[in-house]
């Protein structure tokens, strides 16, 4: 059975920071392209970043320079570094795991950004 599931998410103040993680299993990980999509309130699903079996990094423009991707095989995990919160990054956060032409999902984490 292939999971996802993501932690991290809650509430921060602009400006702040929090760490989202994903535990993968059911799936070879290390082959797999991991990325983070979200979501916000009355809008599409968007991807954020991405991160291939290489360890090659890619990141949805609005985030780059302030959220930082990052992959551990040995744990099966993949981790998204947010710093400077701004309000609009509001979103649910969904981790996405991709083997060659199927996509898997997490159940997703709420991040709220405000003061």
């Amino acid at each position: 059975q292939v999971q996802l599931v993501e932690s991290g998410g809650g509430l921060v103040q602009p400006g702040g920071s929090l760490r989202l993680s994903c535990a993968v299993s059911g799936i070879p990980f290390s082959i797999c392209t991991m990325a983070w999509y979200r979501q916000a309130p009355g809008k599409q699903r968007e991807w954020v970043a991405g991160i291939t079996s290489g360890g090659s990094t890619n990141y949805a423009d609005s985030v780059k320079g302030r959220f930082t991707i990052s992959r551990d095989n040995a744990k099966n995990t993949v981790s998204l570094q947010m710093n400077t919160l701004k309000p609009e990054d509001t979103a649910v956060y969904y981790c996405n795991a991709r083997l060659v032409s199927q996509d898997y999902w997490g159940q997703g984490t709420q991040v709220a950004v405000s003061s």
